[in-house]
């Protein structure tokens, strides 16, 4: 109950602020985080202890919800077709890079060995646009931008997820999870894809036909069974909800404007949750100090490694240098790597985790707190149109 009230208490607080958070560099995703540190380290007053599954369920549940509205603004597979070269230039360029860069920053700075450094580049190196979010409010931000940033995070979650298994599988630890990645793959996408295929082409008789405040409702219906079917099944969550949103995009494209505004709420409320209880879970070790080399190593492996590597694999791809820049900063850590942290944990990979932890919230505060001013940096560019955010999006 001291959960509900904490979150009920903050939500509150961040609906009163969310204009101002809107034109500045507050962040209401940071407001969260912050109250679930306060909560974990009992500051304001003794809290029973949270269950060791509720994060790891509410971080899977919402990044699941987060795929699966960002497959949806792919606006369908006719769009990923127009727009899959520069995804497929930093999905498979960039992130082998990533996980590379940030291993060998491990190995070196932190003295961990090669299994350890391998799981901390697989568990940083996917990104998460829902902490940049202003950015894909202002017009002045090319869309070809917007459209990597979106399409490379959807698949850059799943991707990354059996990685982390195999590296915990060679490590001689069962962890939580499946232990045929690519099995899980494959399945993921083939539920995501045919799930939502089916209902709609159903929908779509002349028996059946959603109404009213059920129509929007379709989409939600969709996204829950595919999820319900991948726990079912053991089959990649975060693939899955990535084609599933696509999958409805593309058969339904009027249930995927029916569901937008509903979606990116439901998203939202399961975001700012999973942020507070993550903060309140890993509050007692999370102050505990560290040598500064392995400070540095979480700086130059949040802020340092994909501005190099974005560069080399956009490399004459069109993209202005603004625009590279720009990609090459926004690699936010967010949810994906909260629950690849919580597996690591549970594998018995506690220092690993506790590095994962500190990189995330790191990130969280430096993206979510930049994305307004990136934005008005491409407005300030000659020609460009000041556009201001426009209402309806989600908040920082």
């Amino acid at each position: 109950m001291a959960l509900l009230l904490a979150f009920a208490i903050t939500l509150v607080v961040a609906v009163l602020i969310s204009g101002l958070a809107e034109e500045t560099v507050l962040s209401v995703a940071v407001l969260f985080l912050a109250c679930g540190f306060l909560l974990g380290s009992h500051v304001l007053g003794k809290t029973p202890p949270i269950p060791p599954n509720l994060l790891q369920r509410l971080a899977e549940v919402a990044l699941f919800s987060v795929v699966f509205t960002d497959g949806m603004k792919t606006g369908g597979l006719s769009q990923v077709r127009q727009s899959w070269r520069l995804p497929a230039r930093a999905i498979l360029i960039g992130m082998p890079l990533t996980i590379l860069g940030v291993a060998l920053l491990a190995h070196w700075m932190t003295g961990a060995d090669w299994v350890r450094s391998f799981l901390l580049g697989a568990a940083l190196s996917p990104t998460d646009p829902v902490f940049v979010s202003a950015i894909f409010r202002i017009e002045a931000v090319p869309d070809r931008v917007k459209r990597l940033l979106n399409l490379e995070s959807g698949l850059n979650d799943g991707l990354s997820l059996p990685i982390v298994m195999l590296l915990l599988a060679y490590s001689g630890i069962h962890s939580q999870g499946p232990g045929l990645p690519l099995a899980e793959l494959v399945a993921g996408v083939a539920i995501g894809s045919f799930v939502p295929w089916v209902a709609i082409r159903l929908e779509k008789m002349r028996f059946f036909h959603a109404s009213g405040f059920f129509h929007p409702l379709n989409a939600f219906a969709l996204g829950l069974l595919v999820l319900a079917i991948c726990y079912m099944t053991g089959a990649n969550l975060f693939l899955a909800g990535f084609a599933a949103g696509i999958a409805v995009a593309t058969f339904g494209p009027a249930f995927t404007e029916s569901f937008r505004e509903f979606g990116e709420l439901v998203t939202e409320l399961l975001k700012l949750g999973a942020l507070l209880v993550f903060g309140a879970v890993i509050a007692p070790r999370f102050f505990t100090s560290l040598p500064w080399l392995e400070y540095g190593f979480i700086l130059l492996a949040v802020f340092a490694v994909r501005p190099a590597v974005l560069s080399i694999a956009l490399m004459r791809s069109g993209l202005s240098r603004r625009e590279v820049l720009a990609v090459g900063w926004f690699g936010p850590k967010g949810f994906a790597s909260v629950v690849y942290g919580i597996f690591i944990y549970a594998a018995g990979f506690p220092h690993v985790a506790h590095l994962i932890a500190l990189a995330v919230t790191a990130s969280i505060v430096a993206y979510s707190s930049t994305d307004i001013l990136v934005g008005r940096w491409f407005q300030s560019m000659p020609g460009r149109r000041q556009a201001a955010p426009q209402p309806g999006g989600a908040p920082q």
